[in-house]
């Protein structure tokens, strides 16, 4: 019986496919199937899975024939898993040894939903500490409690869902998978969802590891969406108008839909701010989108949040959202954001 499935998405990551590999043979055992999925590389990504999927024990190679994105490349390997538990790993990122079998004995001692776990991050030499905006350890908490308050950092601020590990009743509810199509930012739909409607979930750290942090996420590599100014870029667009969407659906709209706006204007300033990465044509399609974006939203929640904002962040939107024209009437602003 599989105990644990890993999903692990490859794309183009010749560099780093090996390393990534050989991390996971330290957690290798009986009960434990490694899903690499290979997302149509066309460098010698394959050829370096291919050979994985002989010597790597439980591992299994599923392979896609056109290039889908990591949010469809994890689908596929959601699908696949035959564990009780799941957990994901990007193909380009690397664990200490015993980190998902000591996750894997966290989460069993805990008996909740889902676990989330700090990280370090990989700048080069440099490292980092990242940690889950949750201040209890150890706990079981309730996850819908852990979206607010709207003006902090919280969990749903840290959405990378490579950080946890997750029991199979959460797929077979449709809580797991990623919305398909998604290039960028395919965390951030999925991290609300699982935080409104999952039952139970706590931060912890893998059993057995020092320190507690076995998770290195690299940062800064060339081949990352996060340092391509392309059109998939603007994915991010897409990612939080059903954000919205679907928080504007929930019972709770009202005191929820400040936290979605507020985190969804600041990606907005975010990616403003840094307009000189962005292909000239992709600049304009980002600015006219996050005006259209910001129309979209309850007008009155947006204007308390632009309120709150510094002033050069509030002032890149207002910009924005002037260009755009006036807002639509208010009697139909909650209408759009749901279908949107």
């Amino acid at each position: 019986m599989v105990k644990l499935s890993v999903v692990v998405p490859f794309y183009n990551v010749q560099t780093y496919a090996s390393d990534t590999l050989l991390a996971l043979r330290a957690d290798a055992r009986e009960d434990v199937e490694f899903l690499l999925v290979d997302d149509c590389s066309t460098d010698r990504t394959p050829d370096i899975l291919r050979r994985a999927a002989r010597e790597l024990p439980g591992a299994r190679l599923l392979t896609h024939e056109v290039n889908k994105g990591l949010a469809s490349a994890r689908n596929t390997g959601i699908d696949a898993a035959r564990g009780e538990y799941l957990a994901f790993l990007d193909g380009d990122d690397w664990t200490a040894p015993g980190h998902f079998t000591g996750l894997l004995a966290a989460i069993e001692h805990l008996g909740c939903d889902f676990v989330r776990t700090d990280h370090m991050v990989c700048t080069g030499k440099a490292r980092k500490i990242a940690r889950v905006p949750v201040g209890r350890r150890n706990t079981v908490l309730e996850p819908r409690a852990a979206i607010l308050p709207a003006d902090r950092s919280t969990s749903v601020d840290y959405p990378y869902a490579w950080a946890g590990m997750y029991h199979r009743r959460l797929a077979e509810r449709g809580l797991l998978h990623f919305t398909d199509g998604l290039r960028t930012a395919e965390d951030r739909p999925w991290i609300w969802k699982l935080h409104r409607e999952a039952e139970s979930f706590a931060v912890t750290g893998p059993r057995g590891v020092p320190g507690g942090i076995g998770l290195f996420y690299r940062r800064g590599v060339a081949t990352s969406l996060t340092q391509i100014g392309d059109a998939r870029q603007l994915d991010f667009l897409r990612a939080f108008d059903q954000v919205l969407g679907e928080t504007a659906a929930d019972p709770d709209a009202a005191t929820l839909l400040p936290k979605a706006v507020r985190t969804y204007c600041a990606i907005i300033a975010h990616h403003l701010g840094n307009a000189d990465r962005f292909e000239p044509a992709v600049l304009r399609q980002l600015r006219v989108r996050s005006g259209e974006a910001l129309r979209r939203m309850p007008q009155d929640v947006l204007a308390a949040t632009l309120d709150a904002m510094d002033a050069d962040r509030a002032a890149r939107l207002r910009r924005v959202r002037r260009r755009a024209g006036a807002p639509p009437a208010s009697t139909g602003v909650r209408t759009e954001v749901a279908a949107a």
